[in-house]
């Protein structure tokens, strides 16, 4: 388990200052300030020095910015406007080869050293969103990068893939089965999930929010600030299965001093996955809580 959870993500456009020095305070557990799909071409330039800026101020959050994909002619000069002490971490949109990742890694290792950085400091989140992505998220995964995990970005797979992004988003499912499954399979961090972009259903988000912890995502890129407390609340355990998972866990250890390896607590049959399941629980729940006994 990484040792940073990446919960909730929030966009922020790069070129709106009110709007970054407000998501600096808020209780994201990273804010991904965009140079991307929220600034015009025009407006490219004044983003950079604007992220640029932001990148010294004390902020609450982890602070990541999203640059423009590797083949746009903004990429580069992104990078070298942010990769500099202060920048925790990289979105590369529209990831689509390990050639991709080992280029952009290649490229932010030389800034680093240019800036006095150590190499790696900078995290990298690739987003898979593109047919081709998804169909080399292999070997992205086994690209040998910095990168620890990946994103899915639904609006542009939809679009690439003729796809209706229904509010269910069981059209979605395939693929996020596919990311999750080749991140696991690659030893990398859980993977986050996409953006809701229905911003008055709250019921749709909460339920959307809950496919992605049920399939095996770690947290949620998001666009407003009311989408954190609900992806909060769905990553993170219940008073009740916390309240369960120690039983369990107890009773277990009581069972292997006993010499053993499965038992019943309450209703339920217990051997070595399920008490990793609960220990799993337990420890995310002393990352968001440091100190919780």
């Amino acid at each position: 388990m990484s040792a940073r959870l990446l919960r909730s993500l929030l966009f922020v456009p790069g070129n709106h200052a009110p709007r970054i020095e407000k998501a600096l305070n808020l209780d994201a557990d990273a804010v991904i300030l965009d140079l991307e799909d929220a600034v015009a071409a025009a407006q490219k330039d004044a983003a950079r020095r604007c992220v640029a800026d932001a990148l010294s101020r004390p902020r609450a959050p982890l602070l990541y910015v999203r640059v423009n994909a590797l083949t746009s002619p903004w990429c580069y000069r992104d990078l070298l406007a942010v990769v500099r002490p202060g920048l925790d971490g990289l979105v590369l949109p529209k990831a689509e080869t390990a050639a991709d990742l080992r280029t952009f890694d290649w490229i932010v290792g030389e800034l680093e050293r240019e800036q006095g950085m150590a190499r790696g400091a900078v995290d990298v989140i690739p987003i898979i969103e593109t047919a081709k992505g998804l169909a080399g998220v292999d070997a992205i995964c086994a690209s040998g990068t910095r990168a620890r995990c990946l994103a899915f970005g639904a609006a542009d797979f939809t679009l690439d893939m003729n796809m209706q992004w229904s509010r269910e988003e069981t059209e979605l499912n395939p693929a996020r089965t596919a990311i999750a499954l080749a991140s696991r399979a690659a030893g990398m961090d859980a993977p986050i999930d996409t953006v809701w972009v229905r911003l008055q259903d709250v019921d749709g988000f909460r339920a959307s929010v809950r496919t992605s912890h049920a399939l095996g995502f770690q947290g949620r890129m998001c666009i407003h600030p009311n989408q954190i407390p609900i992806v909060h609340e769905a990553f993170a355990p219940t008073a009740d299965e916390l309240t369960r998972a120690a039983k369990i866990v107890a009773a277990f250890e009581q069972a292997e001093r006993e010499g053993l390896a499965s038992i019943r607590v309450d209703d339920q049959f217990v051997d070595y996955p399920i008490v990793a399941q609960a220990r799993r629980l337990i420890a995310i729940a002393r990352q968001i809580s440091p100190g919780r006994d």
